[in-house]
């Protein structure tokens, strides 16, 4: 925080909230809303999942839980979190499912084909803090996008800007759920907006598509069997029963996404920074398995895939290998890592291979 007490608005509050809105139309967010900071029931939730392990190895969603939950602890002063969404939307479904059928091509959640948004968007949202200062003088505030233990979602949610479906992603029901968040926590005693409600009804499309059953329950989600958290967040090596079902995705996964009724309603924004990078959305395992670190370092630059590290890239690969069809294309990537002096790549390399009976 900027300043260490809040203090009462010297302008008309709605007058403020209203051009606040605008402003962060300007600035380039397709969503925003203000939410107070009141999380009691989300903590609940909170606890009762981190209770049950279902964080995996991810020690600092335990080691930050109730801060998460409590934004005036977090940032002393905190009276209302300002939330917006910037929509990432890939347009045309049917190319990720072409993707996806396709065993010899490489799947990388729409989010990461382009470049990291984390970056971008706090920009924005230090520019649209300023524009605010600009209007009301120095206030208290602090921008995050995923920086630090903040319960996005259920801030989003409750400043209207959507709800939090049962594949744990927040949908809006005008633009579905394809576009990231941010915060900016603020002292300034604004009117807050109507939380959304709920519109996922009866439908459990998302839960009945996980490819490992990592949707346990709506809103519940297991780490642990979550391919994003399997190919992105864990170092180790992929647990056997879960590298089939991951089929050909190597970075993260959209199934819940991309069958959800709501997406139909999403809209494509065409950021230039979210153009996809290296031909990612049609690449084949083999060309990207082939990368060396130095080129994986190079194309990688200014992209989240970059936070996998090239042990882990080659480690997802190895495993959709394994899924790929037979083919000498197939056999020949397996075969060029085959005693690559990594174990962690060795042995995902010598399941594969088994896989096709080598």
């Amino acid at each position: 925080m900027n300043a260490p007490a809040p203090r009462p608005l010297d302008s008309d509050a709605d007058a403020l909230a209203a051009r606040i809105r605008e402003l962060a139309r300007d600035a380039g967010f397709q969503r925003m809303g203000i939410s107070g900071i009141e999380l009691g029931e989300d903590e609940a939730h909170l606890r009762s999942w981190l209770a049950e392990g279902l964080y995996g190895t991810m020690e600092w969603m335990a080691r930050h839980g109730d801060r998460r939950a409590r934004p005036a602890e977090l940032v002393p002063g905190t009276l209302r979190v300002i939330s917006v969404g910037l929509d990432y939307g890939p347009g045309d479904h049917d190319d990720s499912w072409r993707t996806l059928a396709d065993g010899s091509r490489a799947y990388v959640a729409r989010y990461a084909l382009g470049r990291d948004y984390h970056k971008l968007m706090r920009n924005r949202l230090q520019k649209l803090a300023d524009r605010i200062a600009g209007l009301v003088g120095p206030f208290g505030h602090r921008v995050f996008v995923d920086s630090a233990p903040v319960l996005e979602r259920a801030l989003a949610r409750n400043a209207g800007l959507g709800w939090i479906g049962k594949h744990t992603c927040l949908i809006d029901r005008d633009g579905g759920s394809w576009f990231f968040l941010g915060e900016i926590y603020i002292d300034l005693p604004l009117p807050v907006d109507p939380p959304a409600t709920a519109h996922c009804g009866t439908c459990t499309r998302c839960i009945d598509i996980c490819p490992t059953g990592a949707i346990v329950a709506p809103q519940r989600l297991d780490a642990r069997r979550c391919i994003s958290y399997l190919t992105i967040e864990h170092d180790g090596p992929i647990p056997e029963p879960l590298r089939a079902p991951i089929g050909n995705r190597i970075f993260g996964c959209d199934d819940c996404q991309l069958v959800c009724p709501w997406n139909k309603f999403a809209r494509r924004h065409d950021e230039p920074d979210f153009r996809v990078r290296n031909n990612l959305d049609t690449a084949t395992l083999a060309e990207l398995f082939a990368w060396t670190e130095e080129e994986f370092l190079q194309r990688t630059e200014g992209s989240a895939i970059r936070r996998s590290g090239h042990r882990r890239w080659l480690r997802n690969i190895a495993v959709a290998l394994g899924n790929a069809p037979t083919t000498p294309e197939t056999l020949g990537a397996l075969r060029s890592r085959e005693h690559s002096g990594d174990a962690l790549v060795d042995e995902h390399v010598g399941w594969a291979l088994r896989r096709h009976g080598m």
